[in-house]
């Protein structure tokens, strides 16, 4: 299975229980203020699967009030953006004065960890699945978080259905997975989040042009990790199937601070360390995995990643799992 840790409010003494839970929340997610009527005796259970840089959630609570005030953000901020999916109860989030937004079941909505935020859950309990996702993995153009939050999404069709779906799908019973499956998971949730960040933004008819080309650069992003095993991924094929000119292609990347090919470069080398690091992949020799990821000569590959990273992949392999090893050793 997965690897993840699960908390119950049910595991410390009834008077301890409240104070238990706001401690998870700020170690878990980032610091913040809860408060409930029902801090006598609070009951709630979370899980939290290790996804990579990507961890998701699933939650059970009674009904509560988180606060995530402007000195807790100086305090720390872990610079991530927070994804709910309420699938019982309802939910109520406000961003200073005059921004309130309620949710109800099905329901998606996006939260920044670099903001204050009011959230009202309510009802006899309250079930979620949360999503946490680094805000360097979604790029966002100027203005455009602020665009997202107190955005709400249906998770019953469409792009956000789908999100909604592989949510729900992965959350129910991770049983059938490896831990090695965490990274890449993580990655197709973030692509599928990259999609619906670009499909909310494109949509958005007052935006002005250059949203809607950071919108794209976003979906163009996704799509060159979806297709980084095929060789024939050009600067040519991405532009035809984003129905643009390579010409603007390259202006789309220019202004991203990045070339196409070095966008497509450090993807391929990133999906190759991990299966270089990946335990199941052990006796696949290196040039193999390589030539998995574009890169069909190995002195080629030996070369960008050193380059990239400062070492050989044949020593990322033996550091990666030979920490890998330690860590199932101390459990």
């Amino acid at each position: 299975m997965l690897n993840e840790m699960m908390f119950r409010s049910v595991d410390v003494p009834a008077e301890s229980r409240f104070d238990y839970w706001q401690e998870r929340m700020g170690q878990t997610h980032a610091p913040m203020h809860l408060s409930s009527d029902h801090a006598d005796d609070y009951r709630a259970t979370q899980r939290v699967l290790d996804l990579g840089a990507v961890s998701v959630w699933p939650a059970t609570f009674q009904p509560l009030v988180f606060r995530r005030t402007p000195k807790l953000i100086r305090q720390s901020d872990p610079e991530v953006y927070h994804l709910s999916l309420l699938l019982r109860g309802s939910g109520a989030v406000t961003w200073g004065k005059n921004r309130e937004v309620h949710y109800s079941p099905h329901d998606l909505y996006w939260n920044d960890s670099s903001r204050p935020w009011e959230i009202h859950a309510s009802g006899e309990v309250i079930t979620t699945v949360g999503l946490e996702i680094p805000k360097a993995l979604l790029p966002l153009p100027r203005g455009g978080a602020s665009r997202l939050i107190g955005c709400r999404v249906e998770g019953r069709e469409g792009i956000g259905g789908l999100l909604a779906h592989f949510l729900t799908e992965l959350s129910k019973d991770t049983s059938a997975y490896q831990p090695c499956d965490g990274p890449r998971l993580g990655t197709v949730l973030t692509d599928l989040v990259a999609a619906l960040f670009a499909h909310i933004l494109s949509a958005d008819g007052s935006l002005p042009p250059e949203t809607h080309r950071r919108a794209l650069a976003l979906r163009i992003q996704a799509f060159i990790r979806q297709h980084l095993h095929d060789p024939q991924l050009t600067p040519a094929g991405i532009a035809v199937a984003h129905h643009i000119s390579t010409s603007y292609l390259h202006q789309i990347f220019q202004a991203e601070g990045a070339t196409v090919a070095a966008q497509i470069r450090h993807q391929r080398l990133e999906a190759a360390r991990r299966d270089l690091a990946d335990p199941a992949l052990r006796t696949t020799p290196i040039h193999a995995i390589a030539a998995r990821w574009g890169f069909p000569r190995a002195a080629d590959f030996s070369r960008a990643h050193r380059n990239a990273y400062g070492t050989t992949p044949k020593d990322h392999r033996h550091q990666a799992l030979q920490a890998h090893a330690s860590k199932w050793a101390q459990r």
